[in-house]
């Protein structure tokens, strides 16, 4: 009866193993990438960087749509005494209460090529005086000005030839970042591959030195073998037990470090595909160049910064030269004792005022103001032909490093392949008693120095893959830019 209950018990716990046992989530690099590039944190924070762009872009060409606002005072209440001349030429103090309310409403549109602008003002003012129970109002139905600066620096002109170029170069920015996570994400993809195809190796050779070394042990009893070779075919097992335990421990960490990038929350275990689809594209160096020099932001970058150096040399000049403010209004303005009445007959109102300023005497201030801008734009100047030539540097290593690696795949592979073959012939001439111990272990070295060297060179090239195509904005495969990733939520 013991019997019966126990095997009962077993049974159902080999069944509650089952059903807890999840089998192993099949990814592959293209997928993994695909995942981080879509709900990690990086992959987040580069579409939050991207719409701040966007919204710095609206509000950019917002300056330059007609702006309508309202402004004014509700109550303006005062209770004081205040002196008043006599007739006869003394002050006396009288009680005064009085109100003002004033409401505007101005219609303005910025002229950008000269700096200026013209607007459209309607005012109405209200004054209450509680002594005397008076109420007035005054009004300017309706006010036509334009408001001009001559010589003077043009912040909205810069801008127009500024802005574009920075809005540009951030769209460049959201492919770059998004090229970034694909970058990370493959380094992440194969150090967990590695880490399974260490521990898939540290199982097997486990199993196969367990397996030796119960042949060795019948060898032994049969005076075939020494005592020597059995230990160290007893030593085999006891290191082949450390390696794979070695082996699981990294690819747990492996596995949690890739999970915690791409954002995966589930605790299914992960089984990745050797990517060993190669693209047949063929790259050049120079072409890589070509395509880096039309997609990156670098190209908008340098001009960018060019042209706000310039800029600042042009406020230098503007903002310490002579400056003139032309001011013109016209339209109608009349006073009445009711609201409606200043609508009625109103009269024509001009007013025209020129300002202007120019320094005298500063000491060298302008001068030295203007030297100090010019020479930051001969710096902005110099440093942008270094960093464009680092750059072209960059992409043409990368480059010719995505074709050596290319070639080297195919060395690897084959390698790889003789490696195994050799191990397995060298594994059955021992048993066989062939060959020493030594030339097995030699075998079984070179197998799994091969076997890593592959996935190293898989690992390499992907690496390169993508990080040409993240110094480029270009995919090789498809022989077009990377152009459509953008949100098209966010236009011009």
């Amino acid at each position: 009866m013991k019997s019966i209950y126990t095997c009962l018990v077993f049974v159902l716990l080999l069944c509650c193993a089952q059903s807890i046992a999840q089998p192993a989530r099949t990814l592959g690099l293209q997928e993994v990438i695909t995942l981080a590039q879509q709900q990690s944190a990086a992959a987040k924070q580069a579409e939050v960087s991207q719409e701040s762009s966007y919204w710095q872009w609206r509000s950019y060409k917002s300056d330059y749509r007609p702006q309508l606002s309202m402004n004014g005072t509700l109550a303006d209440f005062s209770s004081t005494y205040t002196p008043v001349i006599q007739p006869d030429g003394t002050t006396d103090f009288k009680p005064v209460t009085i109100n003002n309310a004033d409401a505007g409403l101005t219609l303005r549109q910025l002229i950008g090529p000269t700096g200026g602008s013209i607007f459209v003002t309607s005012l109405m003012q209200r004054f209450d005086d509680f002594d005397r129970d008076i109420t007035r109002y005054n009004g300017n139905p309706a006010i036509i000005g334009v408001e001009q600066p001559l010589f003077a620096y043009n912040p909205f002109a810069w801008a127009k030839k500024v802005e574009p170029l920075r809005y540009q170069e951030s769209q460049r920015q959201y492919l770059e970042d998004k090229e970034d996570i694909a970058v990370e994400a493959t380094k992440l993809y194969f150090d967990l591959l590695l880490a399974q195809v260490n521990q898939r190796i540290a199982i097997q050779n486990l199993a196969n030195n367990d397996t030796l070394y119960q042949i060795a042990e019948e060898k032994y009893k049969l005076g075939r073998l020494s005592k020597n070779d059995l230990l160290q075919l007893r030593l085999a097992v006891l290191n082949a037990t450390l390696d794979q335990d070695q082996a699981t421990l990294d690819e747990q960490n492996a596995t949690l470090a890739l999970k915690t990038f791409v954002g995966l929350k589930d605790t299914d275990a992960l089984q990745l595909t050797i990517p060993d689809a190669i693209p047949e594209a063929v790259v050049s160096a120079e072409m890589a160049l070509a395509e880096a020099k039309k997609n990156r932001k670098e190209e908008i970058s340098f001009k960018r910064r060019l042209l706000e150096a310039e800029s600042i040399v042009a406020k230098a000049k503007g903002d310490n030269g002579l400056n003139m403010n032309v001011f013109a209004t016209f339209g109608l303005s009349n006073s009445a004792n009711n609201f409606t009445d200043v609508y009625l007959q109103p009269e024509n109102l001009q007013r025209a005022r020129v300002g202007f300023s120019m320094p005298l005497m500063d000491w060298g201030r302008q001068r030295s103001s203007y030297k100090v801008a010019d020479l930051n734009r001969q710096l902005v100047q110099h440093t942008i032909a270094q960093e464009e030539a680092t750059f072209e540097q960059a992409v043409l290593a990368q480059a010719n490093q995505y074709i050596t690696l290319k070639r080297r795949l195919a060395t690897t592979a084959d390698a790889d392949a003789i490696a195994q073959e050799r191990y397995e012939i060298t594994k059955n001439i021992f048993i066989v008693g062939r060959i020493s111990i030594t030339d097995l272990n030699i075998a079984l070295a070179e197998k799994d120095q091969a076997r890593r060297a592959y996935i190293s060179s898989l690992s390499q090239f992907w690496a390169a893959h993508y990080s040409l195509r993240q110094l480029t904005l270009y995919d090789f495969e498809k022989h077009q830019p990377i152009v459509s990733e953008i949100n098209t939520n966010y236009k011009n």
